[in-house]
């Protein structure tokens, strides 16, 4: 592993890629810590932490503390995730005809696709900016303190476009990581957020500890229960359905080609963690329609409701994973078009006659994992009202915040691997070859 590790500075181009990495990560946490002008921090703070397990200190979370600051980065990539949902959305549904057109047409297709979701992005952040701002400015804080002094027209449209501004940038720096980095850069960007308030969270679970808020017992089991759960997020994580796939032999000029066996594999939580950012995202869209009546005593009622524990929250949340999981796979995943390409190199399942039955029996595997994975992804989503009632364990013990940083750990470290491998170096899991068979050596 350490060896694997020095290999990586070794290679130009990847060590170029990861520093690029880091630099926008360390210029978006920058940005994070630079609050909009106007703001009173300790009222503002004050706010935070009296709703820091509802549904307003989840999307803090997601912020990574930005949305506690009010910094420039507070509505962080949530417009830009919310306007790609739109977009995947209509082109998933079929509703307007012109985006079909446009996902068939490649990369200048998707470049159009692109350039739409940029404007949609823009048309959110203006609305969720303007309902952030109405509610830190009205939203009564704890003691009485006052957040924003007399507000003015001039404070809202500051403050609405320095929150837009941000919004772009981020967009703008998470392209760049996609692009020239190493890793998906809007993941990362929700990944380091995560990862930066870990610190703070290990120092109140030692906190809790030595006031004996938390007995010694259940603090061991609770280290032990988070362990198990880290492992067994990460073997669900890496869990594949393996299809096996018989190829025929054929002749081509003076050579016998085929005859292999080999199989089709299929994740088993395919869509984890975007189904898991797609649903918080569309769980924050009534809180902030909500912020516009912040001062309607049915709003306040209806926002002390819609918050994290409450049984509807949790039925919606639920729902919303299992969606976005089968929509998710069903965009990226065409059993027809499997089918089609095993037929056309002479390829077949045992047991399943080519063409229409094996798409079918692909459907049908293709479902059934589904529906175990996004099972497992609720269950881990809620795992952290269960925590807090039963252990009064600190909020840093998400199961979204784990499912995201395993997911974006794994996946960025896969594609580390690949590079490595592809430049001739060992990756992370060293390979070897027994009587034919591959298999890992740790």
């Amino acid at each position: 592993m350490l060896k694997s590790f020095t290999d990586i500075f070794k290679i130009p181009e990847l060590k170029r890629k990861i520093l690029i990495t880091l630099g926008i990560i360390i210029a978006y946490r920058a940005g994070a810590a630079v609050p909009v002008s106007g703001i009173n921090p300790d009222a503002l703070r004050s706010l935070f932490d009296a709703h820091s397990n509802s549904l307003l200190g989840f999307m803090d979370m997601f912020s990574g503390g930005a949305m506690s600051n009010l910094s420039i980065f507070s509505l962080g990539i949530m417009p830009y995730i919310n306007a790609s949902i739109i977009m995947s959305l209509l082109q998933g549904a079929h509703v307007l005809p012109w985006v079909d057109r446009l996902a068939k047409e490649g990369e200048h297709g998707r470049k159009k696709i692109t350039q739409i979701t940029r404007y949609a992005t823009v048309v959110l952040a203006l609305v969720q900016g303007f309902g952030l701002t109405m509610m830190i400015s009205k939203m009564p804080t704890p003691g009485d303190l006052t957040i924003v002094d007399n507000p003015t027209f001039a404070f809202y449209a500051l403050t609405v476009l320095t929150l837009v501004t941000g919004t772009m940038l981020v967009m703008w720096l998470g392209e760049q990581i996609t692009q020239f980095g190493i890793g998906n850069g809007i993941s990362l960007m929700i990944f380091a957020g995560i990862v930066d308030r870990l610190p703070a969270a290990i120092k109140d679970f030692i906190r809790m500890f030595r006031i004996e808020e938390l007995s010694l017992l259940k603090a061991i089991v609770l280290l032990v229960f988070v362990l198990l759960v880290i492992g067994i997020v990460i073997w669900v994580e890496t869990a594949q359905r393996k299809i096996p796939v018989q190829y025929a032999k054929r002749i081509v000029g003076r050579k016998m080609l085929g005859g292999a066996s080999t199989f089709l594999p299929l994740k088993v939580d395919q869509a984890g963690v975007i189904a898991v950012i797609f649903a918080i995202s569309v769980l924050s869209a009534p809180l902030t329609v909500l912020q516009f009546m912040s001062n309607n005593p049915w709003a306040q009622k209806l926002m002390e409701f819609w918050q994290r524990g409450s049984w509807l929250y949790e039925i919606v949340y639920a729902l919303l994973i299992i969606f976005f999981c089968y929509f998710y796979n069903s965009i990226q995943m065409n059993p027809t078009d499997m089918a089609e390409n095993m037929k056309k190199w002479g390829g077949f399942i045992p047991g399943i006659r080519p063409g229409e039955a094996t798409a079918k029996h692909i459907q049908r595997i293709i479902e059934r994992i589904t529906l175990s994975g996004a099972i497992f992804v609720v269950l881990i989503a809620i795992m952290p009202d269960i925590l807090r009632s039963a252990f009064n364990a600190p909020f840093f013990f998400g199961g979204t915040a784990l499912l995201i940083v395993v997911g974006v750990s794994l996946d960025t470290i896969g594609q580390i691997e690949s590079q490595m491998i592809m430049r001739h170096y060992e990756g992370f899991m060293k390979q070897g070859r027994i009587k034919g068979r591959w298999f890992n050596i740790k």
